[in-house]
Order: C-alpha cells, then sequence, then structure tokens
C-alpha cells in the first residue's frame, strides 16, 4: 500500500513539475495571447480613427450651420 502511494505521490509531483516548468509551451501560449491582443488592439484603433474622423465632419457641419444661422 506505502509503495502504491509512493508511486502516485510520485506520478503527481512529475506532472506538476511537467506542468510548472514546460517553458516552451508556456511561451507559446503567451505569445499567442500577445499576437491576439495586438491584433484587438489595432483593430479598436482603427475603429476609433474612423470614429474621431466620422465626429469631426459632423462638427465642422455643426458648426458651420451654427456660425450661418442667423438665430445665434
Amino acid at each position: 500500500v506505502r509503495a502504491g502511494e509512493s508511486l502516485m505521490k510520485l506520478v503527481s509531483d512529475l506532472k506538476q513539475f511537467l506542468i510548472l516548468n514546460d517553458f516552451p509551451s508556456v511561451n507559446e501560449a503567451i505569445n499567442q495571447r500577445k499576437q491576439q491582443l495586438r491584433n484587438l488592439q489595432e483593430e479598436c484603433d482603427k475603429k476609433l480613427i474612423t470614429l474621431r474622423d466620422e465626429i469631426a465632419v459632423d462638427l465642422y457641419e455643426l458648426e458651420e450651420e451654427y456660425y450661418s444661422s442667423r438665430y445665434k
């Protein structure tokens, strides 16, 4: 029984060691996540630039309307 428990503990320790010290797979997962986040950042930046440009055009039109209005 003790030998079986000792073997189970050894297997558990080996699994834990492999999980905690598997640096290539951990680094690969980190690099994939980093790339996903960079893609998301680029997408958000593009959307924000588009939104900024649309707001600038609308603001310009509103300013033109306001300053040319006779009801100021």
